[in-house]
């Protein structure tokens, strides 16, 4: 009876084994069920659930049977990965305020900084440096390399995920300063150490921005260089490339030089054709572009949804005036023969540098919206070309008063690019998405400076004007080339899709609501239609409205060895 009772035993507990378990009544820990699920490839979107369980996707499809602990009806509503802004100047708005309301409510989901400048590494100079030019936001240095940096603010705590390349000028100015010269073989040795530091420690790549001083003091080899050592550890080069106007051509030609010999993946930061003599070059560029594609090397670009830039004064005048750093600049600005010859410079046609006071038409193109002084504030909101006329002095003598003034540069906007080519590049299926600014609160600190209105409306002006009411591409390919194309191009894993396994980065918003609300006039206004934003598994935008919660992350290049 005994054998029996085993035997009988033996088949019930083997026919157990073999019947899949009943899920616990909270099988997991959320379910966005019944959302419009587009999963970031491109493809047309399906109606499905999606399960999350810790930080991960647990499960997608149709999942009637499962219970979350929590459960988010998205009927009716586009779920999509999370955003990936390519070009983000967040660094120091983060430090300051961790929800990253502007983007947040945007969908954004990552950061990527390091166009050109990386918060590391820095040296004891360049630390001090640093603290001296603070402006509204004051703030310790506690770190030295970018990998510190970047584990700073996960410490601290950040909504989004963040993620940087090394600055191919901060390295030269470690270990050069701020003169014009080529580096000696020791002193491109160290650069290149800087370099293979970083990436171990986690960076994607080295970027560049060739414009500006002391950037465009660098020649092509040394930039090679800097590229290879990012390529030995899987790493791309990505470029603010020397010249967006007279010598864009050119300037693109260098790109994809230092790309096909340093045998990088290379990147286009924000693609433009700048000054409309130059509005019909684009066509080339992308051509150029397409012919080295097919060739075998990966290249691609990445873009803002405005037709204007925006950075400093010091865009305006030729980089040999600004050697030495701010100080030397502003001396040689007060130097009356310097000053003819710098405003000459500007009442030309651009060529011998990417001048941005030709660029923009001269000085009615350009905005002021920053300054470090407060008795200049009031000028906030005006062009360069009415403040020329309350002073009665030339736009040139203007813009160089202000910069001495000011103690530092000064922000502006650039009306200098063609609404048609905004709309050419969006349709290109290699260029991503980078707001190219901060992530800032309509609220304190932020509020005493104006900005351009893509750090606010970047990404739902793509997706409310581009997509919707324009129909430039479908809304399945901009999202697309919001997650998996970035993610991608940079190396970095199991983000950018709605995948199992993959880090669970979801926005959920309304298709026909979304929209940008961010002006050049008013141009602190949050975006609208982004409903629910999910970072690593954690809800930090609930029906609209931010949940304070900072469950952001430092995400690793490919050349880090641990986690990603």
């Amino acid at each position: 009876m005994r054998s029996v009772f085993l035997a009988v035993s033996l088949v019930l507990i083997a026919a157990c084994a073999s019947r899949p378990a009943a899920p616990p009544a909270a099988g997991y820990d959320l379910i966005i069920r019944n959302g419009t699920v587009h999963d970031g490839t491109g493809e047309p979107p399906r109606v499905a659930d999606i399960a999350i369980r810790g930080d991960r996707i647990a499960a997608i499809g149709s999942l009637g049977a499962a219970r979350g602990a929590r459960e988010i009806d998205a009927r009716g509503l586009a779920v999509a990965p999370g955003f990936i802004n390519m070009l983000s100047w967040a660094t120091t708005s983060l430090i300051h305020d961790g929800r990253s309301q502007g983007d947040i409510r945007q969908g954004v989901t990552l950061e990527i900084f390091g166009e050109g400048t990386s918060p590391g590494p820095i040296n004891d100079s360049m630390r001090q440096n640093m603290l001296a030019n603070q402006r509204d936001i004051r703030y310790d240095i506690p770190w030295t390399t970018l990998g510190q940096y970047l584990e700073h603010l996960e410490r601290r705590g950040v909504s989004p995920n963040v993620a940087s390349f090394v600055g191919a000028t901060t390295v030269r100015i470690h270990e050069l300063g701020y003169v014009n010269r080529v580096p000696t073989p020791g002193e491109l040795a160290r650069m290149e150490a800087l370099v293979d530091q970083a990436m171990r420690e986690g960076a994607l790549g080295v970027g560049s921005s060739l414009i500006y001083a002391p950037a465009d003091y660098a020649r092509t080899d040394e930039l090679i260089a800097l590229a290879r050592v990012a390529g030995r550890h899987g790493g791309m080069y990505i470029s603010h490339i020397r010249d967006e106007g007279g010598g864009l051509l050119q300037a693109v030609d260098e790109l994809l030089t230092i790309a096909r010999e340093a045998r990088v993946p290379a990147e286009i930061y924000h693609l433009k054709a700048s000054g409309r003599a130059n509005w019909g070059k684009l066509d080339t560029v992308i051509a150029k572009v397409d012919s080295a594609r097919a060739a075998g090397q990966r290249i691609t670009a990445d873009m803002y949804t405005y037709p204007a830039s925006s950075t400093g004064l010091d865009a305006t005048m030729p980089t040999w005036v600004q050697e030495g750093g701010y100080r030397a600049w502003a001396e040689r600005l007060r130097d009356p023969e310097i000053r003819s010859r710098v405003a000459a410079e500007m009442r030309g046609d651009g060529s011998a540098y990417d001048n941005a006071f030709a660029n923009a038409g001269g000085s009615g193109g350009i905005l002021l919206v920053s300054f470090r002084e407060d008795s200049l504030r009031y000028l906030t909101g005006r062009t360069l070309e009415d403040v020329s006329r309350m002073r009665g002095t030339s736009a040139e003598e203007t813009a160089m008063d202000l910069v001495i003034q000011n103690g530092a540069d000064v922000g502006c906007v650039y009306f200098t690019m063609s609404e048609d080519n905004v709309r050419k590049a969006i349709a290109i299926p290699w260029v991503s998405f980078g707001s190219d600014g901060g992530s800032y609160a309509t609220e304190g600190v932020f509020l005493r400076s104006g900005t351009h209105p893509r750090a606010y409306g970047n990404f739902a002006r793509l997706l409310g004007r581009y997509v919707r009411e324009e129909r430039i591409i479908p809304l399945e390919e901009a999202i697309r080339k919001l997650t998996l194309l970035p993610a991608t191009n940079t190396g970095i894993r199991d983000r950018g899709a709605l995948r199992v396994g993959y880090y669970a980065d979801i926005v959920v918003f309304d298709p026909g609501t979304i929209a940008d609300r961010a002006t050049f006039e008013q141009p602190h206004q949050y975006s609208v239609g982004m409903r629910d934003v999910f970072v690593n598994g954690v809800q930090v935008l609930a029906n609209g409205e931010h949940t304070g919660a900072k469950p952001g992350r430092f995400v690793r290049g490919p050349g880090w060895k641990g986690d990603p």
